[in-house]
C-alpha cells in the first residue's frame, strides 16, 4: 500500500486542479459567443439574400482565404513586420520615458499630462502627413504611426507602475542606504511589470490596427491594407473580408505571443 500524500501535496493539486478547471471554464463564454455571431451572421445573409457585394457570409470569407492562402498570409506578414517593429519602438521609447519622468519630477509634469490627452486623440489621422514626412510607399511612415499610437499608452501605464511602490517601501530602501538604481531595480521595475504588461496588451492590438489603417493611406501593393481598400473599392468584398480575417489572425497571434511573454515574465501569476 503507498504512503498518503502529505497535506500541503494535496492542498496544492487541488488548487493547481481547480485553477485549471476555471481557466477551460473562462473559455467558454467568448467561444460559444463567437459561434453565436457567425452562425447569425451566416443565417442573416442567406435569409434575407444580402447581396455579395454588400455582405458576404462568413462561409465565403473561408472559402475565399482557403483559396489562396499563401499570397494572404504573405502579404499580411509584410503589414505585421511594420506593426510589430513600430510597437518595439513605441514601447521602448514609453518606458524610457516614463523611467525619465520618475527620475526627473519636472519631466512628469510636463510629459504625463500631455500623454494622457493624447490618448483622447485619434494619432491614426496622422497617417496621411506620415505619408507626406516619411513617404506614403515607404513602411517607415507605417512604423512611425504605429509607434505613436503605442508610445502614449506605454508611457501613462509604466509611469504609473514605477510609482506604485508605498511610501513604507521606500523609505526602507532608504534606510539601507540603496542607490536610486538598485531602488529602481529592486523596487520599482518589479513593481512595473504587471502595468507595462497591461499596456503591451493594449498595444498588440492597436499596433496592427494601426499599421493597417495607415496603409490605406498609401503603401506597398504587396500589403494588407492597400490590399483592402483595393478590393473593396472594387466591390470585391470577399477578397477584402478574407484580408481582414488574416489581419485579425496575425493581431490575435501577437496577442497571444504577449500573454505567453507575461505568463514567463510573471511566473507568480499563472495562477490567477
Amino acid at each position: 500500500m503507498s504512503a498518503p500524500l502529505p497535506a500541503t501535496t494535496v492542498a496544492r493539486q487541488a488548487g493547481r486542479a481547480e485553477r485549471q478547471g476555471l481557466s477551460a471554464r473562462d473559455l467558454w463564454p467568448p467561444l460559444l459567443t463567437f459561434a453565436l455571431v457567425i452562425g447569425l451572421w451566416e443565417l442573416a445573409v442567406w435569409f434575407f439574400q444580402i447581396p455579395l457585394f454588400l455582405l458576404p457570409a462568413p462561409s465565403q470569407i473561408l472559402e475565399t482565404f482557403l483559396a489562396r492562402p499563401a499570397f494572404l498570409l504573405r502579404i499580411g506578414l509584410v503589414t505585421f513586420t511594420n506593426a510589430v517593429v513600430g510597437c518595439a519602438i513605441g514601447v521602448s521609447l514609453g518606458c524610457l520615458a516614463a523611467t525619465l519622468c520618475v527620475r526627473w519630477r519636472v519631466v512628469a509634469d510636463g510629459l504625463v499630462p500631455l500623454a494622457v490627452a493624447a490618448s483622447a486623440v485619434p494619432i491614426i489621422a496622422l497617417s496621411p502627413l506620415m505619408g507626406i514626412w516619411l513617404g506614403s510607399v515607404s513602411p517607415l511612415s507605417k512604423i512611425a504611426v504605429v509607434a505613436v499610437m503605442t508610445f502614449f499608452p506605454t508611457l501613462v501605464s509604466v509611469y504609473r507602475g514605477l510609482v506604485s511602490p508605498t511610501a513604507d517601501a521606500l523609505m526602507l530602501m532608504r534606510s539601507y542606504a540603496a542607490p536610486q538604481r538598485v531602488v529602481f531595480a529592486r523596487l520599482r521595475a518589479p513593481a512595473a511589470l504587471p502595468f507595462l504588461f497591461g499596456a503591451l496588451r493594449v498595444c498588440a492590438t492597436l499596433s496592427m490596427i494601426g499599421a493597417v489603417v495607415a496603409e490605406f493611406f498609401g503603401g506597398p501593393q504587396n500589403a494588407l491594407g492597400v490590399y483592402i481598400k483595393t478590393q473593396a473599392g472594387i466591390l470585391r468584398t470577399r477578397e477584402a473580408w478574407s484580408a481582414i480575417l488574416v489581419a485579425c489572425l496575425f493581431g490575435l497571434a501577437f496577442y497571444l505571443a504577449v500573454a505567453l511573454a507575461e505568463r514567463a515574465a510573471m511566473p507568480w501569476k499563472r495562477g490567477r
